[in-house]
């Protein structure tokens, strides 16, 4: 019998979700692309490093880097006697490997917690407690207790490091316990998919559920079929619609039928634009744009949403400006540009909004792109700071959201079904493309620009760099918005897509 393949956890529940990742995985990984989990990753690591913070005399036993070791250190602390918490213990039975976030030891018995940077506990979350407790009763540790760690999003951070409170236990020691044959179920059927060949799976929900799996690309070449120039899956909110389109055939938006499409009059819209060339402007965009009043404000936030709060006052993934754009337009043509970035280690949140209320005229029209953002901002700063409560939430009142109207009244085929202010701008003033912006050219890279600007050990040339690249890039953002007024209203017409 061959040796069987030694597993993580990790890629346990990978081949919980498809059998095939987790051959392609071991066996050819080199196949793999990109999914953009980077930030995902980062955050994981800074909400492991909080929950490691609460307990000032835990050790770290294990290492991604010196498996062996990892092993070592972990038999060598359970040899010893008396409470303790150990950080990324280590734990190998049935060639499986896992490292536990935090194992508390009282009364020599051993309490299993796994960190979880969610608010809430998942179904997966369950699986991976389920493989964790299996593994460990196996090498003959059985836990005392499983639970799942997570962030409560009603702690308010009080400052000076203090953060009991910030995460809420879910006791799964009854389920993880229960689920023993079934994790064990799951190992056996996965070596025996690794010890044979590539597992032939239709592509499916499963290639982004739970995670982006990253061989969707090496799985559409597989099967003779190059990625879609308009894939069905940009179609919006239409997952279920999509995989059935699929399932027969159709991989391109303009090659389905319009029949297939359930006369609904947005996708109805986007396969005529894919299949044209053409976009489409309802002349009802401009009949709404003309009831607007003037001035004409235009105006969008930039924001760090922190899973460990960093500021006094603050809650864990609240929305927490360090910037703004605001374009100001008046009936006769002019046009100013007023701004606020936040480049010092405190926290910005006051300055920005007091910054705005004086920028920010009383009057007119306050048009923004995606009112529920730039809504929950202003409202959660009102709460905050009641005496600019009233003042705050009026700008709120006045807002136009600009996405709504572009939802309703326009497309473009480049848009490949994306409403967002970089997919669209692009096809009215392409001479704006956030491709020729700098280092930051999207909401993430803006979150991390600003993040390394308050960095202490960041160099004042790099501060001065990357507040640059901060500045073009928002008020880029709000020249959109102007710009895309301009066409609605009349202006000028878009593109003709490039054939």
């Amino acid at each position: 019998m061959s040796k069987p393949f030694r597993l993580s956890k990790s890629k346990v529940i990978a081949g919980r979700q498809c059998p095939k990742r987790l051959w392609l995985q071991i066996h050819r990984k080199e196949v793999a692309t990109d999914t953009g989990n980077e930030v995902a990753l980062a955050v994981g690591h800074e909400v492991g490093a909080a929950a490691q913070y609460l307990y000032p005399g835990g050790r770290l036993l294990g290492s991604h880097d010196d498996l062996p070791a990892s092993l070592d250190n972990t038999r060598a602390w359970l040899d010893t006697r008396g409470p303790a918490v150990a950080f990324e213990a280590t734990f190998e039975a049935d060639s499986v490997l896992v490292m536990a976030d935090i194992v508390e030891r009282r009364r020599n018995r051993l309490h299993l917690v796994e960190v979880k940077a969610s608010t809430s506990v998942k179904d997966y979350h369950r699986d991976d407690a389920a493989v964790q407790a299996h593994v460990l009763t196996r090498a003959g540790h059985e836990p005392a207790s499983v639970s799942v760690r997570v962030i409560d999003n009603q702690f308010i951070y009080r400052g000076d490091g203090d953060y009991n409170g910030l995460f809420r236990d879910e006791d799964l020691t009854r389920e993880a316990k229960a689920r023993g044959n079934e994790a064990a179920g799951w190992i056996a059927m996965q070596q025996g998919v690794l010890a044979g060949a590539e597992p032939q799976v239709a592509m499916g929900a499963q290639c982004n559920t739970p995670y982006a799996c990253e061989f969707q690309d090496y799985c559409l070449a597989q099967c003779g079929v190059a990625r879609a120039e308009f894939p069905v899956e940009i179609l919006p909110r239409a997952g279920k619609l999509a995989n059935e389109l699929k399932a027969q055939g159709y991989t391109d938006l303009r090659d389905v039928p319009a029949k297939l499409l359930g006369g609904n009059t947005v996708f109805l819209r986007m396969r005529e634009a894919s299949k044209t060339g053409k976009a489409f402007l309802d002349p009802a965009a401009a009949a709404e744009l003309a009831n607007a009043g003037w001035p004409r404000y235009y105006l969008d936030f930039e924001g760090v949403n922190p899973a460990v709060p960093r500021w006094a006052g603050t809650r864990p993934y609240q929305a927490l400006p360090f910037q703004w754009s605001l374009h100001i337009q008046r009936a006769d043509g002019s046009l100013e540009h007023r701004a606020y970035l936040h480049t010092a280690p405190d926290a910005p949140m006051r300055p920005a909004m007091e910054h705005l209320l004086a920028a920010i005229g009383k009057r007119g029209t306050v048009f923004v792109y995606n009112r529920a953002y730039e809504g929950s901002v202003l409202r959660g700063m009102a709460a905050m700071f009641p005496d600019l409560a009233e003042r705050l939430v009026a700008i709120e009142k006045r807002f136009v959201d600009l996405l709504d109207i572009t939802r309703r009244h326009y497309y473009h085929p480049d848009m490949k079904g994306s409403w967002s202010i970089k997919a669209v701008l692009p096809t009215i003033a392409p001479e704006l493309d956030y491709a020729n912006l700098g280092e930051v050219q999207e909401g993430g890279a803006a979150q991390q620009a600003f993040l390394e600007i308050i960095a202490p050990g960041t160099p004042a040339e790099r501060r001065a760099q990357l507040a640059a690249d901060l500045e073009r890039y928002c008020a880029q953002d709000t020249l959109a918005m102007v710009k895309l007024a301009e066409v609605f209203a009349g202006g000028k017409r878009p593109k003709v897509a490039a054939r």
